[in-house]
């Protein structure tokens, strides 16, 4: 936006001759920026009328607004079913970039200093292609850390300290994406139960990091300690060259429904900020009570200088935006990839080359998008999710009730392949983020070991969190010292992370699934703050084991290009970055329609070279079968194909570095049931066009 911009500058600017304060509202009549003594944020030492202008902007100076001063607004208008004034309600900024509490629902926003030194960090700027994200809380990630100091656990600095990003490093991820940083609070439903809002989205203010996150000796000294900690903390990132991507949640905030608490937006302006209808009831697409108006122009650009605010005075890398389908939204409450907002965010200079995750779905009608948002953005793949847990596990589950599993493995190898049906051409497989869990539902370990959710602990009855799980618990719910299960249940992990990790997209590790971290059958641990949710530093011979595997598998994804395409090979034509895949069944033989798609065939061989402009050529070969019969292939006699080596086997319980033995092709290998294996495919390049490619199913 240029500036000439009627809506520039809203929050506070500091200059040489004192402060100003610009705040929106079209439906008040009168605003008042009233300031607060330096040490009792209750002392009002002074008021200032605002003053409005031809744009709805109130605008308010005094030499008093500076570094360090805490501040306040009070608004008034006139009744009517779709605003809420009330001139005695002390408010915040929606801009404040510092927050202080001071009572139960009532803060002051504070004033902080621009400006950081960084030194010689700067932005990693990982292509995507090389990225593999992991989806971490800023609390639970270090909380039970031995190695970071008491003072610092479960801190800013906790998650930055050198044992935290040394454990980050030698895992092999390159981003940590963080569940939300911005100022939240616990929602009033939850307070009265005594639990607290652990994950976060329940937004308070846009543009102030939580400061519950920071060290005692950052939150006594004040806003600007915890935002400097804040800073820090990525700043230490960068130099390890670990990008910070932040799960954002603008969809809604924290002043839930209507009769719900009035901290900002409603008392400021309640019909621009929310959706309502010409009653004032709340139009909620989100499940939490309200939902911002985004058909509006104010909302928008709050979210804009909101993201400009982070990418650069605080250096993040990404976001990934909560119920990003509501960002979509017209004014008929209908999504459209051509939105105002979602296009201004792919294409405003101040946020190039930031890396944008879209969760595409949100509870209202037609809310479910998963593959319709613009080019520019990644997207959670829930279809990528939902069948590679079908095919580990519930295919499994229902084979041994039925003697059978229900389907083949064609939509299972156009997840692996990409997701070629949910994104199109233009897009490629990096559209897609590739996960099998997330913070919201079971662990990875706890899709092998419960059926059901056991969530009695969240206060709801076990009503909350989903129950379509698509798990399977191998025989006994839960915990168990029967060995036979435990080692399925362990080779169904290795299978799930082997999935995750070889895929072509951008894969997503939900902190803690690397080991085998588990929630105790909780698949909506949103209000357990505890060793319940933190990440365990104490890991068995199991937990190790799976650990090693996960380093191996990330270590093959960044050796092996052909594993990352970032373009979708295209029949008949040759295409860079675009991995040429064939696709063979247990004998060698190139796959037809049948074997797509036929219960009775759960076997592939799945062959990708990589077209590269940057890097080696690679070929590597992926064996996946998926019944729990052992099965005798033929390793495939490809063009150009000398010999194999075997690289990683699901059925074990220690990964191999690598086995020197060159294996022909058209030798016999064994696999084991539910399992995969993978090879590197010696011998010249050969190029050629694909002649077999991934079914478009499911």
């Amino acid at each position: 936006m240029t500036s000439g911009d009627p809506l520039r500058n809203l929050g506070v600017r500091v200059t040489q001759h004192g402060g100003e304060l610009r705040v929106y509202s079209a439906n008040a009549d009168g605003v008042e920026l009233c300031i607060f003594d330096d040490k009792d944020p209750n002392w009002l030492v002074k008021t200032v009328p605002m003053t409005k202008d031809a744009n709805n902007v109130w605008v308010g100076r005094s030499r008093t607004l500076a570094v360090g001063t805490r501040y306040a607004i009070r608004v008034s208008g006139p009744a009517s079913p779709r605003n809420m004034f009330n001139p005695e309600t002390l408010l915040l900024d929606p801009y404040a970039r510092g927050l202080v509490r001071v009572g139960a629902n009532e803060w002051r926003g504070t004033v902080v200093a621009d400006g950081f030194d960084w030194g010689d960090a700067r932005k990693p700027s990982i292509p995507l292609d090389h990225t593999v994200i992991y989806e971490a809380h800023v609390k639970g990630i270090s909380k039970l850390n031995p190695d970071v100091p008491e003072d610092l656990r479960g801190t800013y600095a906790g998650l930055a300290h050198e044992s935290t990003i040394g454990y980050l490093k030698d895992l092999g991820v390159t981003a940590v994406e963080l569940l939300p940083v911005h100022a939240f609070i616990s929602e009033q439903r939850l307070i009265q139960q005594g639990l607290t809002n652990y994950w976060g989205y329940n937004t308070l203010n846009f543009f102030s990091p939580h400061t519950p996150y920071a060290s005692r000796a950052a939150q006594a000294a004040g806003p600007d300690a915890v935002l400097d900690e804040f800073k820090g903390m990525v700043k230490l990132l960068h130099l390890a060259g670990i990008e910070v991507i932040l799960d954002v949640v603008y969809n809604h905030t924290a002043e839930e429904g209507i009769g719900g608490p009035r901290t900002s937006f409603r008392g400021i302006d309640n019909s621009t900020y929310y959706r309502q209808d010409d009653h004032g009831a709340y139009i909620d697409v989100t499940g939490c009570g309200n939902t911002l108006d985004f058909s509006q122009d104010v909302p928008v650009r709050l979210v804009l200088d909101s993201l400009r605010y982070w990418a650069n005075e605080v250096q993040i890398d990404g976001f990934r935006f909560d119920l990003a389908a509501t960002l979509g939204r017209d004014a008929n409450v209908e999504y459209t990839p051509e939105h105002p907002l979602l296009q201004a965010i792919l294409h405003d200079p101040q946020l190039a080359d930031t890396k944008m995750i879209a969760e595409p779905w949100d509870v209202g009608m037609g809310g479910w998008q998963t593959g319709n948002f613009p080019d520019g953005f990644s997207e959670w793949n829930d279809r990528y999710r939902d069948r590679v847990r079908n095919f580990w596990l519930a295919d499994i589950k229902e084979a041994r009730q039925h003697g059978q599993a229900p389907i083949g493995i064609g939509g299972f190898a156009t997840r692996l392949a990409g997701s070629s049906n949910t994104f199109s051409p233009e897009r490629g497989p990096l559209a897609s983020i590739d996960f099998v869990t997330a913070h919201d539902g079971f662990t990875m370990a706890d899709l092998t070991a419960y059926d059901v959710k056991h969530n009695l602990g969240n206060g709801e009855n076990n009503r909350d969190g989903t129950d379509n799980n698509r798990s399977f618990n191998h025989g006994v719910e839960g915990a168990t010292t029967d060995e036979a299960i435990l080692l399925q249940r362990h080779k169904a992990i290795r299978n799930l992370m082997g999935t995750l990790l070889l895929s072509a997209g951008v894969p997503m590790i939900t902190a803690g699934d690397e080991y085998g971290r588990s929630q105790r059958g909780n698949n909506n641990a949103y209000c357990q703050d505890s060793e319940l949710t933190w990440l365990s530093w104490l890991r068995t011979r199991e937990q190790r084991e799976l650990m090693a595997t996960t380093k191996r598998l990330l270590e093959l994804r960044r050796m092996n290009p052909a594993l990352r395409p970032s373009k979708y090979a295209v029949f008949g034509e040759t295409t860079k970055n675009a991995s040429h895949m064939d696709w063979y069944d247990a004998t060698g033989a190139l796959m037809d329609d049948e074997d797509w798609n036929s219960p009775e065939n759960r076997t592939l061989q799945y062959l990708a070279a990589s077209t590269p402009d940057r890097e080696e050529f690679n070929r590597i070969l992926l064996i996946v079968h998926g019944v729990e019969d052992d099965v005798e292939v033929s390793l495939p006699a490809a063009p150009g194909v000398t010999s194999y080596n075997l690289l990683w086997d699901s059925s074990t319980e220690v990964p191999i570095d690598e086995d020197s033995t060159d294996l022909a092709p058209g030798s016999k290998r064994l696999v084991g049931g539910t399992s995969m294996q993978l090879f590197r495919a010696n011998g010249p390049r050969v190029v050629r066009t694909p002649v077999a490619a991934a079914p478009d199913v499911g």
